[in-house]
């Protein structure tokens, strides 16, 4: 399903973009719901999507990882996602896009088979 774009989602499109150029096998698709998800042997582990207006972040995340981002701010319990440790922050928040960087390639790790995993320990 394809929608208009607010600015804001398209930047964070961008700079996702950016972040898992060096990540092997990731595939960039905009899913039935319109969201773009990035995969990895086809399990997602980042989905931006037009929340508020401002775009939206979506992160694959293990459940102690969730818990600290949550209660830190600004991140929230992803609803329908939550349950498996997805996080998601407004695309208007403040973020630090170095923790950003860190989190995306650790969803990578995640949601990669071993065998990709294995070979790219340095990610």
């Amino acid at each position: 399903m394809m929608r208009e774009r607010s600015r804001s989602e398209e930047l964070l499109i961008e700079r996702v973009k950016e972040i898992c150029a060096g990540l092997p096998e990731t595939t960039t698709e905009v899913d039935g719901f319109g969201h773009t998800a990035f995969r990895v042997a086809g399990r997602p582990f980042v989905l931006i999507g037009g929340g508020h207006g401002n775009g939206s972040l979506s992160l694959k995340t293990d459940p102690a990882t969730q818990e600290q981002l949550v209660s830190e701010g600004p991140y929230i319990r992803t609803p329908g996602l939550g349950q498996h440790g997805w996080v998601t922050v407004w695309g208007d928040a403040r973020l630090d896009w170095i923790e950003v960087a860190e989190l995306i390639r650790e969803g990578w790790q995640r949601a990669a088979p071993k065998r990709l995993t294995r070979d790219t320990a340095g990610y």
